[in-house]
């Protein structure tokens, strides 16, 4: 089979044969028909994640068609996705329901091969294939393997956002706006915070109120131009791109006991944030790491029926020799972008 490749972090992504895995039980093979061009991908490339395995086939949200599972043969020839974190289902997480923090997991394009591959070897079928309904196309299931599954969780379940409240996303690449679809189905008014002109476009046209920054703004300027329009502050803030201080101009923007969910990874081992806000406010400061398969009835409800439209956010697909050049390419700002998917067979 094809498939993108690196030896090195920050060396050349190279297309290369290999051979098609083969499944043993409890494994399934899948073959790839979409998968997401993520910045967690880019990040992995540099270095900046510590589980990613060299050399490394890179790629970590996708949709397939299962072609081989011995312990789940009724979703041989079934199209599926695979959340990112591919849980063991035994461990004392996995069993309370938390597969999305199992304490074994494993991640295409970090610990195992990944997804910018004509096939990709699936560990734990059981647990780790959600079959897809037909009303859900390639495109609009390519993002809920993380991006859109990791803004759903992050804006339901940890957030707990509820009709009538409010909420501030702090960067408008593929999860905030994910996160400001979902919101505004659900009638909540958004403030979308960015420094890209064409993200808050997108934010817009997703129903979000926009507010324009530069690297420069300090996180308590930020803060106060979101409380312009919300002036008691959001109900729940998300930062959805990795930075310190998008991360406390949340915190500082909140109402009272409001709360911060941080979806974006930082290259900052460890972060200064405003922790006297944080107890005189009586903030909740939540992490959110993607989602379990066994959770995403809901999302997949809402999806099927075109409440949600995760491809509308879709802004091109590339072959595996264009996913190279792109995944290199991503050290600017890749908000502007959309979601960039990949078809491994063109």
């Amino acid at each position: 089979m094809r498939a993108l490749q690196y030896s090195s972090f920050n060396g050349p992504v190279t297309i290369e044969e290999m051979p098609r895995p083969v499944p043993e039980d409890p494994d399934a093979l899948v073959e790839v028909r979409r998968s997401g061009l993520c910045r967690s991908d880019f990040r992995a490339w540099t270095g900046g994640d510590p589980d990613v395995v060299l050399p490394c086939v890179p790629g970590h949200e996708f949709t397939g068609i299962v072609r081989a599972s011995a312990s789940t043969p009724a979703l041989v020839g079934r199209r599926v996705v695979v959340p990112f974190v591919m849980a063991c289902g035994d461990c004392p997480e996995c069993q309370r329901g938390n597969a999305q923090v199992c304490r074994f997991q494993r991640q295409p394009g970090f610990t195992d091969p990944g997804s910018f591959a004509e096939y990709v070897l699936v560990p734990r079928a059981r647990v780790n294939l959600v079959p897809l309904p037909d009303a859900i196309s390639d495109d609009a299931a390519a993002s809920l393997g993380c991006r859109f599954a990791t803004a759903w969780r992050a804006v339901t379940a940890v957030g707990k956002l509820r009709r009538g409240e409010s909420m501030a996303v702090f960067g408008a690449g593929g999860v905030g706006l994910a996160a400001i679809m979902i919101a505004t189905a659900m009638d909540v008014q958004v403030v979308a915070v960015d420094v890209n002109a064409k993200a808050l476009e997108m934010a817009d046209r997703l129903g979000a109120t926009t507010v324009s920054i530069t690297a420069k703004t300090q996180p308590g300027e930020i803060a106060d131009r979101v409380r312009a329009f919300l002036p008691d502050g959001p109900d729940v803030g998300i930062e959805a791109a990795g930075s310190a201080a998008l991360a406390s101009a949340s915190l500082l923007s909140l109402r009272r006991r409001g709360r911060h969910v941080q979806v974006g990874l930082m290259d900052e081992e460890m972060t200064a944030l405003p922790i006297g806000t944080v107890i005189s406010r009586e903030l909740a400061v939540l992490g959110s790491h993607g989602m379990a398969g066994a959770d995403y009835s809901a999302l997949l409800d809402l999806v099927a029926s075109g409440q949600l439209r995760p491809d509308v956010l879709v802004t091109g697909t590339v072959g595996l020799a264009g996913a190279a050049s792109t995944l290199i390419g991503m050290g600017g700002s890749s908000a502007a972008n959309g979601i960039r998917l990949v078809d491994p067979k063109s």
